[in-house]
């Protein structure tokens, strides 16, 4: 698990090279992209569905994204998308479009739903983390305009 989780950095590192990430911002992707890869590799452990793991690890360095966004003051997206490309599920996609040319319509068709409900768990887990992240900001912006306002 922690080899995976690992290489699953690595990957991340060198994808935060290639989109031109300096300093400690590519070192906080990099832990980001670990970090959701153990999330998901530790959700498949407890015996839930690909799927499910891949939302909880979307969520996971999601929520560490827009925290570590906060603190180094850097766009949340230098972040995700850096952290995601572990869990993409490109091996999903080439076997579905293999089964296709091969002619195996019903594995195609399968192994098709499966990657696109996997890539819709990502999408998911990043749109709801990102939503609460506003939500609570907004909630911290309207109570902090308030306290000025009675001050004044």
């Amino acid at each position: 698990m922690f080899i995976k989780t690992f290489y699953a950095a690595m990957s991340t590192l060198g994808f935060g090279i290639i989109f031109n990430i300096k300093g400690k911002n590519l070192f906080a992707a990099t832990i980001g992209g670990g970090l959701g890869w153990l999330f998901y590799e530790i959700a498949l452990y407890y015996g839930l569905s690909d799927v499910t793991s891949l939302f909880i690890g979307a969520v996971a360095l999601s929520a560490y994204s827009e925290i570590l966004a906060r603190v180094l003051k850097a766009p949340v997206t230098t972040f995700v998308i850096c952290a995601l490309i572990p869990l993409v599920p490109g091996g999903g996609m080439y076997y579905t479009m293999l089964a296709s040319i091969q002619g195996n319509v019903y594995k195609s068709l399968e192994l098709g739903l499966k990657t696109l409900s996997g890539a819709g768990a990502i999408a998911v887990g990043v749109i709801l983390t990102s939503s609460i992240a506003r939500f609570i900001n907004y909630k911290i912006y309207i109570n902090k305009n308030k306290t000025l306002r009675k001050s004044s």
